[in-house]
C-alpha cells in the first residue's frame, strides 16, 4: 500500500502534467477558430463521419465555467459523440473576463456575441436558421436568445439549465437571495474563486471531502487517476465574471425570476417565453444538486412551443457530461430529435 505522501506526490506529478494546455484548456477534439471577438471565440470541431443532421448545431455553455468539460478526454467527450453521430458541431468559447470587461452585459453576451455566432453560422451554410444546445447557464442565454430571436433558431435543446429559479429545492437560489448585489459588485468582477467556494459549501462534506477517499485506490490506476484530475483542474478552472453581467443575471434571474414572473428586457428586447415557438428538447438531471429538475421543468409550463419534449438521465450536474449512462443515452437522443426535425 502506498504511503500519504507517495499518493500526493502522484497526484502533484498528475496536475503537472496536466497543465498542458492542448490536453486541458481545449479539450480532447480537433477544432478550428472561424470566428473571433477579442476573448471570445467560435470553433468548429472536425467531421468524424458522414453528416446525418444538415442544420449545423451551436453549442453555448456557461460563463462561469470553461467550456471543455463537453470534451473532457477520449471517451468521456460529449462532443465526440455528437461528431461520431455525424453532426456538424459549433461551439462558443466566452474566455477568460478582465478588468477591462467590468461593464460587459448580458446584451453583450446575448444579443451581439451569440447573434454573431449565429449569424456566421447562418452565412457559412446557407441557411436561415441554426440548431442551439444551451448548457447549463448557457440554456438560461439560449432560451433568452431563441425567444427573442425566434426566426434564428430552427431547434433548442436545453441540457441541465435552469428556467424557474425559485423553486423550493433550489440551494443555489436560497442563497442568492441574501446577496447585496450592489456590495459584492462594487470593486470589479467577480472572483471565480469565490463563485467555487460557494458551489462547494452547497454540499461541503461529498463535494471537499468524501470523494478524495477514493484517491489511494485511484492511485494505482493511471487512466482512473487522469480522468479524476481532469476533473478537478475542471472544477478550480473557474473564470472570473463581468461584474455587470453577473450582476443582471443574478438580480433579473434568481432574485426576480423575470422568466417566469415576466418583465424581463434585455438590450430594449423583451423576452417572453411564449414567444419560443421552435421544437425543444428538454435534457435535464434527476440528481442535480446545482439546477434541480424542477427549474429545468418549468420549461415545459411556459415555452410557447408546440413542440416540447423532455428528456431525464439519472445522473447528477456533472455527470450530464462524462458519466457513462448520460453517454449511452443522451447523444444518441439528440441525434434522433435532430434528425426527426431536419426537414
Amino acid at each position: 500500500m502506498q504511503t500519504s505522501f507517495e499518493i500526493i506526490q502522484r497526484l502533484r506529478d498528475g496536475f503537472e502534467r496536466m497543465r498542458v494546455p492542448d490536453q486541458m484548456e481545449t479539450g480532447c477534439s480537433p477544432r478550428t477558430a472561424v470566428w473571433r471577438d477579442g476573448k471570445r471565440v467560435l470553433y468548429r470541431y472536425e467531421a468524424r463521419c458522414a453528416r446525418r443532421v444538415r442544420v449545423p448545431l451551436l453549442i453555448c455553455y456557461a460563463l462561469v465555467n470553461r467550456p471543455y468539460m463537453m470534451d473532457l478526454q477520449p471517451g468521456r467527450s460529449m462532443i465526440q459523440a455528437l461528431l461520431d453521430s455525424g453532426i456538424d458541431v459549433f461551439l462558443i468559447d466566452w474566455g477568460y473576463p478582465d478588468a477591462g470587461d467590468r461593464f460587459a452585459d448580458l446584451n453583450g453576451y446575448i444579443n451581439e456575441t451569440l447573434d454573431d455566432c449565429v449569424e456566421h453560422l447562418k452565412r457559412f451554410h446557407r441557411m436561415p436558421s441554426v440548431n442551439l444546445l444551451g448548457v447549463c447557464q448557457g440554456g438560461t442565454l439560449s432560451v433568452c436568445y431563441a425567444a427573442a430571436h425566434p426566426e434564428k433558431v430552427k431547434n433548442l435543446i436545453t441540457m441541465v439549465t435552469p428556467i424557474d429559479f425559485k423553486t423550493p429545492d433550489n440551494l443555489l437560489s436560497k442563497w442568492a437571495q441574501f446577496v447585496d448585489v450592489e456590495a459584492m459588485t462594487r470593486s470589479g468582477n467577480i472572483s471565480g474563486d469565490f463563485l467555487n467556494f460557494v458551489y462547494l459549501s452547497l454540499m461541503p462534506f461529498r463535494l471537499t471531502q468524501q470523494k478524495y477517499l477514493v484517491l489511494e485506490e485511484l492511485a494505482q490506476d493511471p487512466s482512473q487517476l487522469e480522468y479524476f484530475l481532469r476533473m478537478e483542474r475542471w472544477i478550480f478552472d473557474s473564470p472570473d465574471q463581468a461584474a455587470q453581467a453577473f450582476s443582471e443575471f443574478l438580480t433579473w434571474f434568481f432574485k426576480e425570476n423575470r422568466l417566469i414572473e415576466g418583465g424581463l428586457t434585455i438590450g430594449g428586447i423583451p423576452v417572453r417565453l411564449e414567444n419560443l415557438t421552435c421544437p425543444v428538447l428538454n435534457i435535464f438531471a434527476l440528481k442535480d444538486h446545482l439546477v434541480p429538475p424542477s427549474a429545468s421543468m418549468a420549461l415545459g409550463r411556459y415555452a410557447g412551443s408546440a413542440d416540447y419534449s423532455e428528456l431525464s438521465i439519472d445522473v447528477g450536474h456533472i455527470g450530464m457530461y462524462v458519466s457513462g449512462k448520460a453517454r449511452s443515452e443522451v447523444p444518441q437522443a439528440i441525434t434522433r430529435w435532430l434528425e426527426a426535425h431536419d426537414a
